[in-house]
């Protein structure tokens, strides 16, 4: 009766100990290879009989290792009627260096994986093209040697033999250099290793900042391949896969000696010009000329030229208008582009002389300086409409009189009191008018002319005026360029209201008094010119004033 008992207590023990021991069922770690180059991923499979047993702690990899992605799968088979499981947890890993790396033990269904070697090399393009990879990654700096501050074009090209499902590359880095995409990325077809590939090529300018060595580090690819040799899948089954382009090395030299102290611009192409009408018909002082000038260049952004001007002219008064800047992507290499507008308003008849304009550039094609110019410029500049006449041109042919006989001035004497009377007549006629155009200054206004249109060209027109002494001219242009910028604007007040600059403010004050004043007291265009010589300077949106007149209200209580 005891052995019975006995033996009934061991084999409920033996029951209760089952459990125990299929969670403590020996688990394997195997890598899918035992070699892989930088750049590449290796699947370390987690292998554990008997099913799903939960979730190890990956935290033992973050040394060497990058965590790409986990999967887990179950299989079951039969083999002479016993059936078996196993539970396969796969986990995506990413070298982070060369070298023989060990993978530490890891913990899973209460047993522990032994520790695994995975050797790691450098990168080797040709190898991988030779060997037929199904996926590379190749990275060329063209030129290989530049000056600083030169653009290059950094070439990145992905390729792959097989469909990929998803994927997804690193962008380059480079300590000491500026990196800028240039334009959409290409593709087509290539042969390598007399296999044919799929290519994405990718471009980036790439423009060093200091002498020296400049290392741009690899870059990376990681994807999902379709494999459609899987017999398990019917549509095919995905794995991951990834690259890396080997570290590219770029010699930078420094600004080289024969460039001198100028304005270091190496460029592949630089052009200089000047657009001025050849010779103006009727050039007069106080009229503007246009002139626009521009740079560009092949291999430069736009940053890197410098800002263009015009020197002092004698005679002359220079008004820049806003420049026109930009970049944009002609093939491989940048373009940069800077154009600058002026009016140039001479002051004073007789001959203005536009200064030639030199730049000097380093032709990285040839490896030497060259210089581009604008020649000078010489216009004839006669004097303003309605001016009065120099000494020289007012000189009047002498007049010779001839003696004549002595007469008796008897009868000439109430011929001359007439005449003298008609010329009183119209001297009282001529002061009449003048009077009158005193008194409506409105009504004075320059003879018609082509409406200017745009806002530099009424902009040019205001400069011109102001150094007149037309006040009814000076508030017809002003308020006019105004216009092209804020149609609503009626009048010289309103214009006045919707300025936030005290100063031009204070300025349509005192033209506003000039032009009404009956004192006779002259204007001063040159401190009008100088207050909007920058342009207006507006008010910021905001709600209007509740008493804009300063008058009382007409109903001065509110009504609901």
């Amino acid at each position: 009766m005891a052995s019975s008992r006995l033996r009934w207590w061991l084999c409920l023990l033996l029951y209760c100990s089952l459990p125990a021991l299929a969670w403590a069922a020996p688990v394997r770690a195997v890598l899918d290879r035992d070699t892989v180059q930088l750049g590449e991923t290796v699947t370390l499979n987690l292998k554990v009989e008997g099913g799903s047993v939960g979730t190890p702690d990956l935290s033992v990899l973050d040394g060497d290792f990058e965590v790409l992605g986990t999967s887990s799968n179950s299989s079951l088979s039969i083999v002479n009627g016993k059936r078996t499981s196993e539970f396969t947890y796969g986990i995506a890993l990413r070298p982070r260096h060369v070298g023989r790396l060990t993978i530490p033990a890891i913990a899973l269904a209460g047993g522990t994986t032994a520790p695994v070697q995975l050797e790691v090399t450098a990168p080797d393009q040709q190898a991988a093209a030779g060997a037929g990879k199904d996926v590379f990654v190749e990275a060329v700096a063209e030129p290989r040697n530049a000056y600083v501050g030169q653009q290059m074009s950094y070439v990145v090209r992905l390729y792959f033999a097989a469909s990929l499902s998803n994927g997804a590359m690193d962008e380059p880095q480079a300590e000491g250099a500026e990196l800028s995409k240039l334009g959409d990325d290409s593709n087509y077809q290539a042969e390598r290793g007399g296999r044919r590939y799929n290519v994405i090529e990718r471009r980036y300018a790439l423009i060093p900042q200091r002498p020296g060595q400049l290392q741009v580090g690899p870059v990376s690819f990681q994807g999902e391949l379709i494999d459609m040799a899987d017999p398990n899948s019917f549509f095919g089954s995905t794995r991951a896969m990834s690259a890396a382009s080997a570290p590219v090395s770029v010699d930078v030299r420094a600004v080289p000696a024969a460039a001198g102290k100028t304005t270091w611009l190496p460029a592949r192409a630089l052009s200089l010009a000047m657009e001025a009408p050849p010779e103006p018909g009727q050039l007069r002082a106080g009229q503007p000329l246009n002139l626009t000038m521009t740079v560009q260049a092949t291999g430069l952004p736009y940053e890197s030229l410098p800002a263009l001007s015009l020197p002092a002219i004698d005679g002359a008064t220079v008004y820049p208008d806003k420049p026109v800047n930009g970049t944009r992507v002609d093939g491989a290499w940048l373009a940069g582009r800077r154009q600058q507008s002026f009016a140039v308003v001479p002051s004073k008849p007789g001959e203005l002389v536009i200064p030639a304009t030199t730049l000097t550039w380093w032709n990285v094609q040839t490896d030497k300086p060259e210089v581009a110019r604008i020649p000078e410029r010489r216009y004839t500049v006669l004097p303003a409409v309605g001016a009065p006449a120099t000494a020289a041109s007012a000189a009047a042919p002498a007049v010779t009189e001839t003696p004549v006989a002595a007469t008796s001035t008897a009868g000439a004497t109430p011929w001359r009191w007439i005449a003298l009377g008609s010329i009183g007549l119209w001297l009282i006629t001529m002061l009449g008018w003048w009077a009158l155009r005193r008194a409506k200054p409105a009504a004075r206004r320059p003879a018609a002319k082509p409406a200017a249109t745009s806002d530099r060209q009424r902009r040019a027109a205001f400069l011109a005026a102001a150094r007149g002494n037309d006040a009814a001219a000076q508030a017809h242009s002003l308020l006019a360029w105004a216009q092209t910028e804020r149609p609503g604007l009626v009048n010289l007040g309103a214009l006045a209201q919707a300025l936030a600059s005290a100063p031009q403010r204070e300025a349509i004050a005192a033209l506003q008094k000039r032009l009404y004043a009956t004192d006779g007291a002259a204007p001063s265009g040159a401190a009008l010119a100088a207050a909007f010589r920058d342009g207006f300077q507006w008010r910021t949106a905001a709600a209007p004033p509740a008493n804009p007149s300063g008058l009382p209200p007409l109903y001065p209580f509110k009504l609901d």
